[in-house]
């Protein structure tokens, strides 16, 4: 499935850190919904602390962040502890919302090929609808560029 800005954004009920979370319940509020491989990796860290960094600015222009991977709860719970993270992580183990969303892919790393998540992120706008996507996304700033890509949104 290719997802395209101004389709409505595939529906979702997952459990995370903050409990169960369906995303028509976030109707009314813009959803950055970042996809990251794994927590406690590298680039994923460097990932979720950069959204720490400029959570506040994120929030305060009426965003909701949320990082979803397919790790379950006890290590989102691990991961969220050990780098202070102030948003909810969602728990997706059997992958099924990274498939919906597009993001569960075939990757290659030294020549061997599996599939895994490929870092993207979606802002949802307040009606529901895709505002925009990144795709293989960079770390190196990238929340800049969500929290410029949130405040255009309705």
């Amino acid at each position: 499935m290719s997802l395209k800005i101004g389709q409505t954004a595939p529906q979702f009920s997952l459990d995370s850190t903050a409990g169960r979370i369906a995303l028509k319940d976030l109707r009314g509020r813009k959803v950055i919904l970042f996809f990251y491989p794994a927590d406690d990796t590298p680039t994923c860290t460097k990932e979720a602390c950069a959204f720490r960094a400029d959570f506040a600015d994120l929030e305060a222009a009426g965003a909701v962040v949320l990082g979803i991977s397919p790790d379950d709860l006890n290590s989102h719970h691990k991961f969220s502890r050990k780098f202070k993270l102030p948003f909810t992580l969602l728990a997706d183990p059997d992958h099924a919302i990274a498939e919906k969303y597009g993001v569960w892919t075939q990757k290659q790393l030294f020549g061997h090929k599996y599939m895994g998540v490929e870092r993207t992120t979606f802002v949802i706008d307040s009606q529901g609808r895709i505002a925009k996507i990144f795709s293989k996304v960079r770390v190196k700033g990238h929340t800049a560029l969500v929290l410029e890509a949130v405040k255009a949104a309705l």
